[in-house]
């Protein structure tokens, strides 16, 4: 390790952090600053240890189009804090047209002639401000053009990936800094494994190099290709800076097996109330000297404060059953006497830290499994709404799920309960799709679809109301199919189901089905725009939607509400809650892709 205390011209000093999801509740009257006030934070840190460079691991901002208070906070805090007289003290010494090709000035920022940067900044982008459209740009291409920011590890090839690391020399010490930006884990998992993906070397004195890799990925596994086995990456690596995950989890650990160590920095802001996000909130200052590296972790001091305690209630019998008279109000007042001690926990530790917001975030889950009833949250919610900085979702009631029933027969599944199940335990809507599938049997299984085009289908629907993006797809595979069949002279019914399953198979997991998936939702929304149905607009969504309680970097499949549904909020309301959409828009996928290919 590298003595914290010993900074010389050799020793590379680096800021490191990740998800910094600015914007975040940015229309929130209460927690509207508080992403803007840690990027201050982060950068003031920066500046005050003279840090060599910043290193972002994807996510700067929450919004794939952030808005422009957010986009004019982000460049006047890169701005004072990031240009300056102060020499830069590393070269690089690999091809930097490679290195930063997602711009007209393939160069670093600091060696710009028009251009006068103190502290470089360099990032790839997350799941949340990925490159999209037709030319492939995101947010971190504006501040890349405008000289504030150095975009790498944008990979344009969705058949072959390959890594080249920006190289960096600091007196004798070499750093190669390799990095990737957001791309959907089942595909990059199912690259690795198809040995797509490369990581080029330094072609002399391989061995007296530092390999730094950022990525931002599932490191957690969400399923059984949802997420990057830490084993995929390569053995000579040093240090990898993970991303995406928002638990803050920085102190580094070994991998025994590739013989690296791995860093979580985790957000630097809360955007779900889930235990992950209740760990104290930290960046990380690391240095590098030759082959060694030291890295000291710093608080963030103007976090706002998370806490998240579980209870469950059948295991209070001495103080009420569900038998007890006003079982109700008894479970409600313990509740309360839970929530108020987490409010005085919050108030002793925010003593000696003026910098810490004032108001905390509270989350108790209660399990009420056992025949419990639930109280009115919104009443109780009441009597913290001076003291909590989410008073409308303090409590969340749930109950222990149920042993998974067979599938035996579509005609008697219940997609009520199904889905009711699912939303208790956060799925997203691609992965309640593959839940269902992996249960039924083999004779209600998809037969011309893909699951994983019928899941793209139902999150467009669900999560940016494409109302046509089913019926789109399976009319597009229908017909291509059809096409298929007619090119093959298929004539017997045995032999157009054999040739239905080789079609569909062959085309499974595979780049082709891909495009196929992309080039219906297109046409989904191309259909949308000529009958005039625009998309409500970002900002009429941002008021309506509401905190989340999920996990990061996606969409989680909306529990079912209680009362009022979202279309009662007035301005461009549908007829029913969400979750209620997706109850019904389940349904009719069940129903719709066992349509008979050969009508």
């Amino acid at each position: 390790l590298v003595s914290a205390g010993l900074d010389d011209e050799d020793t590379f000093k680096i800021l490191i952090a990740t998800d910094v999801h600015l914007g975040y509740l940015e229309k929130d009257a209460i927690r509207c600053n508080d992403s803007y006030n840690t990027l201050n934070e982060i950068l003031k840190c920066a500046k005050t240890n003279q840090v060599d460079f910043i290193l972002l691991g994807g996510d700067l901002f929450h919004e794939n189009k952030p808005s422009r208070r957010c986009l004019h906070s982000c460049i006047t805090m890169l701005r004072q804090y990031c240009m300056g007289d102060s020499p830069i003290r590393f070269n690089i010494l690999s091809d930097q047209t490679v290195n930063f090709n997602t711009t007209q000035f393939p160069w670093v920022n600091y060696q710009d002639e028009n251009l006068n940067i103190s502290i470089p900044v360099f990032s790839i982008h997350g799941n949340h401000d990925d490159p999209t459209g037709a030319e492939g740009l995101c947010a971190l291409d504006l501040l890349s053009a405008s000289g504030l920011v150095n975009h790498f590890g944008h990979s344009h090839s969705v058949e072959r990936i390959e890594i080249s690391p920006i190289l960096l020399q600091k007196g004798s010490t070499k750093l190669a800094l390799y990095g990737l930006g957001s791309i959907p884990d089942e595909r990059l998992y199912r690259m690795f494994v198809n040995n797509q993906v490369t990581m080029l070397r330094p072609k002399e004195d391989q061995d007296k190099w530092f390999n730094l890799f950022t990525i931002h990925q599932n490191r957690s596994k969400h399923g059984p290709t949802n997420y990057i086995p830490e084993q995929f990456l390569d053995d000579f690596l040093d240090l990898v800076v993970w991303g995406h995950e928002h638990e803050c989890l920085i102190a580094p650990t070994r991998n025994e097996q590739q013989l690296f160590y791995v860093t979580q920095p985790g957000s630097s802001v809360a955007t779900s109330l889930s235990p992950g996000e209740a760990t104290k909130k930290h960046i990380g200052l690391l240095r590098v000297k030759g082959r060694k590296m030291n890295l000291h972790k710093i608080p963030l001091k103007t976090v706002r404060q998370f806490f998240i305690q579980d209870v469950v209630l059948g295991d209070y019998q001495d103080l009420f059953t569900p038998d007890t008279p006003h079982a109700t109000k008894k479970v409600e007042e313990f509740c309360y006497a839970k929530v108020t001690e987490m409010l005085e926990e919050a108030e002793r530790e925010r003593l000696g830290c003026p910098l810490t917001p004032e108001k905390p975030l509270i989350r108790l889950r209660v399990d009420y499994s056992g025949g419990f009833e639930t109280f009115n949250t919104s009443r109780f919610s009441q009597r913290f709404v001076d003291r909590v900085a989410n008073p409308k979702d303090i409590i969340h009631f749930l109950r222990r799920r149920e042993q998974k029933e067979d599938i035996k027969d579509e005609v008697n599944v219940d997609y009520g309960k199904l889905i009711k199940t699912a939303a208790v335990e956060g799925l997203r809507v691609e992965d309640l799709v593959k839940q269902y599938f992996e249960a039924a049997e083999q004779k209600v299984q998809l037969s011309l679809l893909t699951e994983q085009g019928m899941g793209k289908a139902i999150q467009e629907f669900v999560d940016k109301d494409e109302k046509d993006a089913i019926e789109e797809l399976i009319t597009y595979q229908l017909e291509k199919t059809q096409r298929h069949l007619q090119a093959r002279g298929v004539t017997t019914e045995q032999d157009i189901d054999a040739e239905i399953q080789l079609f569909r198979d062959s085309k499974k997991n595979t780049t082709e089905e891909e495009n196929e998936i992309r080039e219906a939702m297109n046409r989904a929304r191309a259909h949308r725009l000529e009958r005039g149905d625009n998309a409500l607009d970002a900002d009429i969504l941002d008021e309506l939607a509401e905190p989340m309680d999920s996990d990061e970097g996606s969409v989680p499949f909306p529990a079912p509400t209680r009362g009022r549904g979202r279309g009662s909020r007035g301005r461009g309301g549908r007829g029913r809650g969400r979750g209620e959409d997706c109850k019904l828009m389940f349904s009719k996928f069940i129903e719709e892709c066992r349509c008979d290919t050969r009508q």
